[in-house]
């Protein structure tokens, strides 16, 4: 990486940041109103401007992407999204720059997208705040040991995550959840020996978690595929400061199998079994549409 775009990556991030601490006020100051007027349709019109807050966040980071960045973008099947429709939201995930990349193709043009968050991240300075303002699901997962130590937690952390989703009834979202759990790195997808070229291992039990947490009401699944130009680096930094001259974002709306949202990923084995072979050939079809691009 060459010293003009780490000093344009980091100039990047010192404007991100300041566009954060612009923003952060207004957003605790409506989400204080939503805490001391619990009224429903209060309620409702309140998380819509705190959307709107988020909306006009990202849209000023986008633009000081676009300044400092150059990238060139190759967006393709993002016709016939709507505003107005619940998604479901995956993606492949190769660098902390992937997230940018999503809000960059995605805002304003569908819902803006909700991560499913470890409880603990609710302590991270400013930003848990603002992530809880935003009702963006947290969620607290018990092991297979503390469950067989603890038997009344099962179900704790569904009905926990269930109560979080409500929220979600009133006004369209995008629930985004990264199937592979991680980013992708050569050491991690030689480990779990994974048979794909470009991507790790999907999780399924994540995406059934989602769907039985929501209750069935994603029936769209947008499977975006990033593609960056080979031998470049993919940190954020690199990103930010203009190391890939383009990137393309490829997306493909899948309907979601109304049984996803049924079954019992953790003590039903025909059920587990099931939802994996579709994650799996989706998975499968990601993976030959990046060789193909990165082979063009």
């Amino acid at each position: 990486m060459t010293p003009i775009i780490k000093l344009r990556g980091i100039l990047a991030l010192v404007g991100i940041t300041l566009n954060t601490l612009l923003m952060i006020g207004p957003l605790y100051l409506f989400a204080l109103l939503r805490l001391v007027l619990p009224f429903h349709p209060v309620q409702v019109a309140l998380a819509r401007v705190l959307v709107v807050i988020a909306e006009s966040w990202m849209a000023v980071n986008n633009a000081i992407i676009g300044l400092t960045s150059g990238v060139r973008w190759r967006v393709e099947g993002m016709e016939g999204l709507a505003r107005r429709e619940w998604y479901l939201v995956t993606s492949n995930h190769q660098s902390w720059a992937d997230i940018l990349v999503l809000q960059k193709v995605t805002n304003r043009r569908v819902p803006s997208l909700k991560f499913f968050l470890k409880q603990e991240l609710i302590w991270v300075p400013l930003l848990g705040l603002a992530w809880w303002a935003l009702d963006f699901p947290f969620m607290k997962r018990y092991t297979r040991a503390q469950l067989e130590k603890h038997p009344e937690l099962k179900g704790k952390d569904m009905e926990t995550t269930r109560r979080a989703c409500a929220k979600y009834a009133h006004f369209p979202v995008s629930v985004m959840n990264f199937f592979e759990g991680t980013r992708f790195t050569r050491a991690k997808h030689d480990e779990q020996g994974s048979p794909y070229l470009h991507l790790l291992k999907p999780k399924a039990g994540g995406a059934a978690f989602t769907l039985k947490a929501m209750g069935g009401q994603l029936h769209k699944l947008l499977d975006f595929t990033i593609v960056y130009p080979p031998n470049t680096t993919r940190s954020l930094l690199g990103f930010l400061g203009g190391a890939m001259d383009e990137v393309q974002v490829i997306v493909h709306q899948r309907p979601i199998p109304d049984w996803a949202a049924e079954g019992d990923y953790e003590n039903d084995p025909e059920f587990r079994a099931r939802i994996q072979a579709w994650i799996s050939e989706i998975w499968a079809e990601k993976d030959a549409l990046i060789q193909s691009r990165l082979s063009a």
